[in-house]
């Protein structure tokens, strides 16, 4: 190495974002357990100190990390004519597919205790999205609660899932191959055998199905409660 020459010159230069950044690149590397500031130092190619700087703490770089999260999970511009239903279904996929991307995530989402800007335009625009469908209040919070509950966990289920979500079974192969004793749980291997096990089965159809229940529950008892969601 020439004399004077500086090993950082070409290093991009440290700040909070590209910290976060890192972060997050850690996390879905390893898992949320492998993301400690050591370790984020060492990716970084850092002294641990140096995070200190940009985040004060662990729990600050967790709530940084959920931000940028819920800043993926896509805000749709203003639809003045468009049913509540669509907006509400465009989301739940959209917190679907960024929870798919960053699995190590589902169980922080409402454990912050110091929600980021994209979090609070997240909730803010889903209850916007109820209010001015009619909800009242009190519903807009059942009906946010739900749906949330709803998404996270079919995320937890789908994360979870030791064979993936699409069943490869070629379509002539013979039907006593259950995975599942048939004689012991006969109605557990009848839906593996009938359903899950069908060819080009795929869990994520399972998703729209959950939510249209949702939304169609939500829309009677909307109604029920004299408003008039479109």
């Amino acid at each position: 190495m020439p004399v004077g020459s500086d090993p950082t010159a070409t290093r991009p230069r440290l700040t909070r974002e590209r910290v976060l950044g890192c972060a997050l690149d850690v996390a879905d590397a390893g898992g949320i357990a492998s993301l400690t500031i050591r370790s984020l130092a060492a990716e970084l190619g850092v002294k641990p100190m140096s995070v200190y700087h940009h985040v004060a703490n662990k729990e600050a770089i967790l709530d940084g990390i959920v931000d940028l999260v819920f800043a993926e999970m896509e805000l749709f511009p203003r639809d003045a004519d468009g049913a509540w239903r669509d907006q509400i279904v465009r989301r739940a996929h959209a917190t679907r597919h960024a929870l798919r991307r960053h699995p190590w995530a589902i169980g922080l989402l409402e454990s912050r205790s110091t929600p980021g800007p994209a979090t609070l335009r997240h909730q803010e625009e889903t209850i916007r999205i109820l209010r001015e469908a009619g909800f009242s209040v009190e519903m807009t919070a059942h009906a946010s609660a739900l749906l949330d509950s709803f998404v996270c966990g079919f995320a937890v289920q789908e994360a979870a899932r030791p064979f993936g979500v699409t069943s490869t079974r070629p379509s002539d192969e013979r039907g006593d191959s259950s995975p599942v004793d048939t004689e012991a749980y006969p109605h557990l291997a009848e839906m593996a055998e009938k359903h899950m096990l069908r060819p080009g089965y795929d869990f994520g159809e399972e998703f729209q199905l959950g939510l249209d229940l949702i939304l169609g529950a939500l829309n009677r008892s909307a109604h029920a409660g004299h408003l008039a969601p479109s």
